[in-house]
């Protein structure tokens, strides 16, 4: 060796004691959290810093501070950070694993090809950061704010709407209460902005696809109402809700319509304007209908994403905690009519149907808020259907879990979802309007008889002239495919229905979700002439928002128990499922299909 090779090996030797020896935070289980005077140093000389920005909406460039924060240090790969798995680490269960991001880490988000905007979405942060915790419950006997549907409410009530997202319009760039700041908060939850905390910091946070969906978005909106509200003058303002659910209230609303309204967006489908009925279904390459099908549609699918779906995991999602990959499970309605109504919105020319139909520009869009004020009122009804729902919470994690809001005095807010779950406590109520799907319980296409002769038929032969029948996986999901699916149970009493729910769980392994997908699901249909979602038959349909990520995994859920009543087929060993891609085709691909018992 020569004298230089000795001295350059003694030099890196030298780095290495000096690095275990500075460091000043370690973590004695199966990895190591470093945070170091000399990991300092390796940024600075490297020119890693990670540093906090504001984004700059005119030019698409990043404003950088120089508030630094911890670069990961190189030396990690001793021990790499995607060793780490949560049971490794929560060796003890009494241990919290509620999710909160780290907002100090804030980084560039996953945005998908071709993005009208830079990656930059980052909330702008107080210097020095400063953090209150959520304490602003109403007052017992105080008045509470009444969310209305848009369809009841007169010019003057809107006139404060239209002139409060003016007032946030008009707000310096740099403001938390600007409404380019406003939709950044849902860029950067929505599309991997903030990191989970170490020692998972290689996780990013995704409140969607998950049960952190309706709370986050409970709070957001609550946020967003408070700082309008104090814009105008009007503490007692509360953002109205579009009802898109009622049968007066299936049309975008006409105040957003009017180009000279500042609720007026110019990125949206001009082909969706008023009095287009929406089709909680939708797709780009859905086909026109009747108005008066299209409201038969709408009615029969909200039945199945609302009545239907009487568990927690298939309405609220997949449990997501500390040290969890994101996106466990999606719920219904986050599915659809949330993510269809997204779309059908956005334009559909662009490349992801900016600005409503993608999460990282969804909320730039000011119809974008009485949309989630809808959804968050139609997860208190399905809380109280049947005599009150469970959702998640007995469980402590879901609980803690934490978000950050700015609110309207420019306060940095901690919140959790334990203070989310009484809107009254946070000084707000929904008025109310009928409820047509509550009745709209599907019809099957076809009688009984012909039903268990197709299906036999099928089951017969390996092929059908129009689909395939498979039982191996995975499955690429490029044509109709239909599978046999075991059923563990069957005939069982009203006891157990009572208790357990049937539900049809598809793993999805390998989602491109960046790009538009869609894909319906239909159980003992008849695959030649599968049937509309006004039928018992069909009984879901999975649609994804372009998210950022290339592929992501996730599980869908699908309620059958009051499906196989209506088809008479509780007796049956085996049920058909039919998978019919819409958008998308080959950009999916289904791990497994089965049935499992749920719990109530």
């Amino acid at each position: 060796m020569s004298p230089f090779s000795r001295v350059l090996s003694t030099f890196f030797a030298l780095i290495i004691v000096l690095f275990f020896l500075i460091n000043t935070t370690t973590i004695s289980t199966s990895f190591f959290t470093y945070t170091s005077v000399f990991s300092h140093f390796l940024a600075t000389f490297h020119g890693k810093n990670n540093h906090h920005y504001s984004f700059n909406d005119q030019t698409d460039q990043p404003n950088l501070s120089l508030r630094r924060s911890t670069w990961r240090n190189p030396f990690i790969a001793f021990k790499g950070i995607n060793d780490i798995s949560p049971s490794s680490v929560f060796t003890k269960k009494n241990i919290s694993r509620a999710i909160s991001p780290d907002i100090a880490k804030c980084g560039p988000v996953e945005l998908p090809p071709n993005a009208i905007t830079l990656p930059y979405c980052c909330p702008i942060l107080p210097s020095p950061l400063k953090i209150i915790d959520f304490k602003e419950f109403a007052k017992p006997n105080a008045p509470l704010r009444v969310r209305k549907p848009i369809h009841l409410l007169d010019d003057e009530y809107m006139a404060k709407l239209e002139k409060g997202i003016a007032i946030m319009k008009s707000l310096p760039e740099n403001d938390p209460r600007n409404n380019i700041q406003q939709a950044k908060v849902h860029c950067v939850y929505c599309n991997g902005g903030y990191p989970q905390k170490p020692p998972f910091q290689n996780l990013k946070i995704d409140i969607h696809r998950s049960w952190l969906f309706y709370p986050f978005h409970r709070w957001y909106i609550y946020f967003f109402e408070r700082i309008l509200g104090n814009l105008i003058g009007d503490p007692n303002f509360a953002v109205p809700y579009w009802s898109w659910d009622s049968i007066e209230g299936m049309q975008m609303p006409k105040y957003f319509a009017n180009p000279n309204s500042s609720l007026y967006h110019h990125l949206r489908d001009p082909r969706h304007l008023p009095p287009y009925i929406v089709d909680l279904n939708y797709h780009v390459n859905a086909e026109s209908t009747t108005q008066d099908q299209q409201v038969k549609y709408n009615l029969a699918f909200m039945y199945k994403q609302m009545v239907l779906a009487d568990t927690k995991e298939v309405f609220m999602g997949g449990v997501y905690r500390h040290g969890d990959q994101a996106q466990p499970a999606i719920g219904s309605v986050e599915l659809a009519p949330h993510n269809t109504v997204h779309k059908w919105v956005g334009r559909a020319d662009l490349p992801s149907q900016e600005d409503m139909g993608t999460f990282y520009t969804a909320a730039r869009d000011p119809i974008f808020y009485p949309h989630h004020s809808n959804l968050d009122r139609l997860w208190g009804i399905w809380t109280s259907l049947d005599g009150g729902r469970k959702d998640y919470r007995d469980d402590q994690d879901w609980l803690d879990s934490e978000f950050f809001f700015y609110d309207e005095n420019l306060n940095l807010v901690r919140v959790n979802i334990r203070d989310s779950l009484d809107t009254k406590k946070l000084g707000y109520v929904y008025e109310e309007v009928e409820l047509p799907w509550l009745n709209a319980s599907p019809k099957p296409s076809r009688s009984k008889l012909q039903r268990q002769e197709k299906k036999a038929s099928l089951l017969a032969s390996s092929q059908d002239p129009m689909t395939t029948t498979i039982t191996k996986f995975p499955l690429v999901l490029d044509s109709k495919v239909s599978v046999v699916v075991n059923r563990p149970k069957k005939l069982r009493s009203k006891l157990e229905k009572e208790r357990e729910e049937e539900v049809l769980v598809m793993e999805i392994v390998d989602l491109h979700s960046d790009k538009d997908v869609k894909f319906d699901v239909h159980v003992d249909d008849d695959e030649e002439m599968l049937s509309g979602p006004d039928k018992a038959e069909f009984v879901g349909t999975f649609t994804s928002v372009p998210h950022g990520r290339h592929k992501s995994k996730t599980k869908y859920l699908v309620a059958i128990s009051k499906v196989l009543e209506i088809l008479e087929a509780e007796e049956d060993e085996n049920i058909v499922v039919t998978l019919a891609p819409i958008v998308g085709k080959g950009l999916v691909s289904i791990g497994s299909i089965m049935v499992e018992y749920i719990p109530k």
